[in-house]
């Protein structure tokens, strides 16, 4: 099968290799589009700042280096493996990245297995991936996709409920003020999340025209924090008393700074997006506003459903925002988003 393998640094090559083949309790699937994480683009560039270790064997999966990128991805059911009762070959769906966690740790005791020291995901640090033709996953990994969602809006579950996620742990609602750094596909997400929480004030912050221009089609106010005056535009919006949430999704020092110094008293900032890079912050003032900094990863199984079931109910319009490339141009789609072109690429596989 044709395969984009991940070698290290900037090295992707697209390779003919080995169909896997399906065990107990997995299903078979041939992926159909996976989408471009904007951590698959640090992990290209910078994969020595990768959250796992992708240099050793996995020490449970036993996956290191070469493997397929790729974990916002949806395909077709073409097997089922022994034991597996309730998938049929044809079913489509959208495929839960994480392959496994122990379920005996802290993290995993307290419901947060994607913070498990031995977790491990489809493209990263289990075998497969979504660049690929062919995957095989444990059964549980699959969640069917209803007849109203098609494949394509299948592979951006992931990337959605991330942004799902995120805006739970920020504990916002009616009457709230949010700022969201970045219009990428987690800061479009991440609109959409905050506004079913039921806040209508949001200001999406976006250095690129394109993105900005994207996200403000579908109704977000935006603004140019590079052109404008991003602390005066808050101030009116919030009369002058700063917002109670920042949401980064921008994985970027200076946004942060920028957040930080926008907060009301008591206001939380998400960190959602991946950093490349160390940077100093003031604790200081992190104390005096008694602002609360919280970290998220992943989504929850039920969070994956709930954002299928949002998508069948006519929610998430990828107008403008979503465009496809051919998985043989991997390496140019990352440049391509590397340099803030374009918004989401789903990679057409199957």
């Amino acid at each position: 099968m044709k395969a984009a393998m991940f070698y290290g640094k900037e090295d992707l090559r697209i390779e003919d290799v080995p169909e896997p083949e399906v065990g107990p309790g997995q299903v078979k699937i041939r992926n159909g589009y996976v989408g471009i994480c904007g951590g698959d683009v640090h992990t290209y560039f910078h994969p020595e700042a990768s959250p796992v270790d992708l240099f050793r064997p996995h020490p449970v999966t036993g996956a290191q280096l070469p493997q397929p990128l790729g974990h916002e991805f949806s395909g077709t059911v073409v097997e089922v493996g022994e034991g597996v009762t309730g998938i049929e070959v044809g079913d489509r769906g959208s495929i839960f990245p994480t392959a496994y966690s122990c379920g005996k740790c802290t993290a995993c005791r307290h419901g947060r297995p994607t913070s498990c020291r031995l977790m491990a995901g489809l493209g990263a640090n289990a075998n497969g991936g979504g660049m690929a033709e062919f995957v095989a996953i444990d059964a549980r990994q699959f969640h069917r996709l209803p007849e109203d969602v098609d494949l394509q809006r299948g592979a951006l579950v992931e990337p959605m409920s991330v942004a799902w996620h995120g805006a739970g742990r920020s504990r916002s609602g009616p009457g709230d003020v949010v700022l969201v750094a970045g219009a990428g596909p987690v800061g479009i997400g991440a609109w959409y999340a905050f506004r079913a929480r039921g806040v209508e004030n949001i200001l999406v912050s976006e250095p690129s025209g394109e993105r900005r221009s994207k996200v403000a089609v579908l109704g977000a106010r935006v603004i140019d924090p590079v052109t404008e005056d991003l602390d005066a535009a808050v101030a009116d919006l919030t009369g002058g008393d700063g917002v109670d949430v920042f949401y980064d999704a921008a994985g970027a020092g200076a946004a942060l700074r920028t957040g930080l110094a926008n907060l009301a008293p008591g206001g939380r900032v998400v960190l959602q997006s991946g950093h490349e890079k160390p940077f100093e912050i003031e604790p200081n003032e992190i104390m005096m506003g008694e602002y609360e900094l919280l970290g998220s990863l992943g989504y929850r199984p039920d969070e994956f459903d709930g954002v299928i079931g949002r998508m069948s109910a006519g929610e998430y319009d990828t107008t403008g925002w979503v465009e496809e490339m051919e998985l043989d141009d991997v390496v140019e789609a990352i440049h391509k988003l590397r340099a803030g072109a374009g918004t989401k690429i789903l990679l057409r596989v199957g």
